[in-house]
């Protein structure tokens, strides 16, 4: 479903600032896998994402979505195959239309364009019936300015944006760091439960190494724009944190940073 090869690209170059952002990196999802990526600051984690979305381009190496080649497709012709959220709550949403009208925009993301109203009876019940599954009431709320929504709801309306198009890739980028802890832990329920039910292919980025063990069935860590270990299955299962920052400090020779990626 995603295909990565050789993907590099070196930010500044030729300056005392040059920085290899990602360094050959190889990657593949299955269709309905969902893979968690952590590592430190300065990893490559959302360099990454934004290869895959568009909004970089790499120097050298190819992206594949669904055997398509997307390398330089603009960011705005892959959004149709790619759903996003991201971690601040403001930016998946248009806080100044009601819940119906945001909807509405991302259900017309994989569609033809036409002169029909956004959202018509039909469409509402769909996005009602939706809606109920985030179990916040939304669904009574249609009408709503979504700048109204607090920041919890405004990430669990993202997330449902993101994925009710069912598109090929589901891209979450710390989707719940800016959250409160009891948001973050609905956001992270809701999330396993979506994609679990709808067997999305997900890509999710992550500082908190407890949430990357949870969820997903493939975890992969990176390290100075490099992809430095890939575990899966049962030894996915197995794993704890303290196995994690004894597997970096066996690869790397060092401890990993003290920061936010070691938080449970």
């Amino acid at each position: 479903m995603l295909r990565v090869e050789n993907l590099s690209i070196t930010f500044n170059e030729g300056t005392p600032d040059e920085k290899k952002a990602l360094q050959n990196i190889q990657l593949e999802l299955k269709p309905g896998d969902f893979v968690t990526v952590i590592g430190s600051n300065g990893a490559g984690k959302s360099t990454l994402m934004n290869m895959i979305s568009g909004a970089l381009f790499p120097d050298v190496g190819i992206i594949e979505i669904n055997n398509q080649n997307v390398t330089t497709l603009k960011e705005h012709k892959r959004a149709k195959k790619i759903g996003r959220v991201f971690q601040d709550p403001m930016a998946g949403t248009s806080p100044k239309m009601t819940i119906e009208e945001n909807l509405a925009i991302a259900y017309a993301r994989n569609k033809t364009r036409t002169l029909k109203p956004g959202a018509n009876k039909k469409r509402r019940a769909l996005f009602k019936e939706e809606l109920e599954r985030l179990h916040l009431g939304l669904e009574n709320r249609l009408s709503a300015k979504v700048g109204l929504l607090s920041g919890g709801e405004r990430q669990a309306l993202s997330l449902l944006m993101a994925t009710f198009t069912q598109p090929d890739i589901l891209l979450l980028d710390e989707h719940t760091a800016a959250l409160d802890p009891s948001r973050a832990e609905l956001i992270t329920n809701l999330t396993g439960e979506i994609v679990k039910e709808t067997h999305l292919t997900t890509l999710m980025v992550t500082h908190n190494m407890q949430q990357a063990l949870d969820l997903g069935n493939r975890l992969i860590m990176m390290d100075k724009g490099q992809i430095i270990l890939d575990i899966d299955g049962a030894k996915k299962q197995a794993l704890t944190i303290e196995k994690l920052l004894q597997e970096f400090k066996r690869i790397r020779g060092t401890d990993m940073d003290n920061d936010r990626a070691i938080l449970g």
